[in-house]
């Protein structure tokens, strides 16, 4: 799948053809459990990687087959939640992920008939998730290619220095470099983590 991509990306940007001949495979794999995908982002915010995978791992803990289901995450005790990590306000989040889900008003099925910007729209509904996390979630879970995360920092470092701007690029200055990646961002954006070895992975545990 991702072969004309990285072919678009070398012919088209000597820059990133060199960190894409460094780095090798780019490893970006679908998500099925979209659910599961957007607990541990809201679960992983504003922590570090070996933080995020402690407190996540023993929210996991909490299901008997440590897949939780929007229904059990409901029906857990907020102090349960708590004893595993979770903070208070990222308590109240996954609790609104889940009731989200359960009454359906986050329909994951139709995701693959729906543009990005339409998916984005339907899960900043959720507390917890900005624009940010919608992002990850396109790029990492639903693998769509063409999502240009001009907020994220690492993202904006890493094209600093990729580039050797003096100072790190705004998002204008980020839409007139990716104006060749085209519909490839994603893929441009997942090498340019890669480059700094600090990629933000959004994936199933």
């Amino acid at each position: 799948m991702l072969t004309p991509a990285i072919s678009h990306l070398k012919a088209v940007d000597p820059v990133l053809r060199s960190i894409i001949e460094r780095v090798g495979k780019c490893n970006l794999v679908p998500v099925k459990n979209h659910f599961a995908a957007l607990l541990e982002a809201i679960v992983s915010q504003q922590l570090s990687v070996k933080a995020s995978a402690t407190i996540f791992s023993r929210f996991l803990d909490l299901f008997p087959d440590k897949n939780p289901r929007p229904r059990e995450v409901l029906a857990i005790s907020d102090e349960r939640l708590r004893q595993a990590g979770l903070s208070k306000q990222k308590l109240a989040y996954v609790k609104d992920l889940a009731d989200k889900f359960d009454k359906g008003l986050i329909k994951s099925r139709t995701f693959h008939r729906m543009l990005d910007e339409e998916i984005i729209q339907a899960l900043v509904q959720i507390k917890g998730v900005g624009r940010w996390t919608a992002e990850m979630f396109l790029i990492f879970s639903l693998n769509r290619l063409d999502v240009l995360p001009v907020d994220d920092l690492g993202f904006r470092k890493a094209i600093k220095i990729a580039y050797r701007l003096r100072k790190l690029p705004n998002a204008e200055k980020i839409k007139r470099i990716a104006k060749r990646w085209h519909p490839y961002c994603s893929v441009a954006a997942w090498y340019l983590w890669a480059s700094l070895d600090n990629v933000p992975v959004q994936s199933e545990k």
